[in-house]
């Protein structure tokens, strides 16, 4: 009679990466099945690249700016001068050393030990930081991240998962690239340091993948997203010049809240920008939505929602350009757009405008108010490419497999 795991093994191939990262928490011999959800990964990136005919110059900016280097591993630090949009400022720890992770557990957040992760990011001064090996690493509570940090995944597979995740909270200049984030649970009620001086009481986090709460130059690459308590991505409390972008989001409900609420009109300054993410399986609205603030939405593939893709509250503006929008085939789910907690007569006026988007399968986005500002889409300094081409832009999207001494 097949054992549980061996029935898990003979259905791997035709799950869906998000469906199998769930399960790895399921089954006693972790290490295994990880190894066996790597390989699955690797086999859905090939395929979306030959889809969408990969090369290393596919004319997305971020990509061509460094992978097309077979020395991009002696020269990781390149990476820094490759962001768009409102987040191309975020340096992360280029200025800094190089900090080599080669221990994957978390025992104690107060004093954590050298050679983790969390001991990496809480560090005063600005790193760069590597991992000697593929790990696991599943967190006892937040990871708290202290400002000039690059966490980069590349040529290895790290999966932050199972446990609390990631938290950028009142810092500034933070790159995360490379990294496979799921199934994020809540997590706290303890004791955890922000800092080498500095430690406190944390009470309950919400569960996201990445939280980021009143962080500024932030961004957020080629990561694999899915199946988190809350949010994959959430920006709140006056966080700004936020880049998202090249991620693969699969298997989650409410995928990204950008904006702390109605009332917290400080958001009003928050200026993000979304692009070249593929938005894929089992997502079902809330990509992302959008309070106050500016958001420039470009070149993404949405290939999945069973709701609604993008809405917002309290006044947003959400300058849609160059994407491309499959509907699913329920009826009442073709309109890519939603406007929330507002009469007709309030939301009418809201900024929101839709520009070279591709609309399938009777998808359709409901403009709304006047022409997006100039004065943005300069600021963003990122022009929308034909969404004719979102296929090839996009054909990258989530962790990369990395081998040094080959382009990426």
């Amino acid at each position: 009679m097949a054992t549980p795991l061996s029935l898990f093994l003979l259905f791997l191939p035709f799950l869906a990466p998000s469906s199998i990262f769930s399960a790895t928490f399921l089954v006693q011999d972790t290490e295994q099945v990880v190894q066996q959800v790597s390989e699955s990964i690797r086999n859905a990136t090939i395929a979306r690249r030959n889809l969408g005919f990969f090369s290393c110059k596919t004319g997305n900016p971020i990509d061509d700016c460094w992978r097309c280097d077979p020395n991009w591993a002696k020269n990781r630090k390149r990476l820094a001068d490759c962001a768009i949009g409102f987040g191309k400022r975020a340096i992360g720890g280029r200025n800094g050393r190089y900090y080599v992770v080669t221990d994957p557990s978390d025992s104690d957040p107060v004093n954590p030990r050298p050679g983790t992760l969390r001991h990496a990011v809480i560090q005063d001064r600005p790193l760069w930081i590597v991992f000697a090996r593929d790990m696991v690493i599943k967190l006892k509570v937040e990871l708290l991240m202290n400002s000039f940090k690059t966490i980069d995944g590349r040529g290895v597979n790290v999966h932050i998962a199972g446990g609390p995740c990631i938290t950028i909270q009142y810092v500034t200049n933070i790159i995360i690239h490379g990294i496979n984030i799921h199934d994020c649970k809540r997590g706290g009620n303890l004791y955890v340091r922000d800092s080498p001086r500095h430690y406190g009481w944390r009470t309950i986090s919400d569960g996201d993948g990445v939280s980021i709460f009143g962080g500024s130059h932030i961004w957020v690459d080629h990561c694999s997203l899915s199946n988190c308590n809350d949010g994959l991505i959430d920006a709140i409390h006056g966080s700004t010049a936020i880049t998202i972008s090249n991620n693969y989001m699969t298997h989650h409900n409410k995928v990204m809240l950008l904006g702390h609420s109605d009332t917290y009109t400080q958001d009003k300054n928050m200026q993000i920008t979304i692009a070249f993410n593929h938005f894929g399986e089992g997502l079902v609205q809330r990509m992302p939505r959008c309070r106050h603030g500016y958001f420039h939405v470009v070149n993404n593939d949405y290939t999945h929602w069973k709701m609604y893709a993008i809405d917002g509250s309290a006044n947003p503006t959400i300058n849609s350009q160059g994407n491309r929008f499959l509907a699913p085939d329920n009826k009442n789910s073709k309109e890519v757009t939603k406007h929330e907690d507002a009469p007709r007569r309030r939301w009418k006026n809201w900024n929101w405008r839709s520009s070279g988007d591709l609309m399938l399968n009777g998808a359709f986005f409901r403009q709304t108010g006047t022409t997006a500002s100039s004065v943005y889409a300069k600021a963003s300094s990122l022009s929308a490419r034909p969404s004719s081409l979102v296929s090839s832009l996009t054909s990258g999207a989530g962790v990369l497999v990395c081998k040094k001494g080959r382009s990426c």
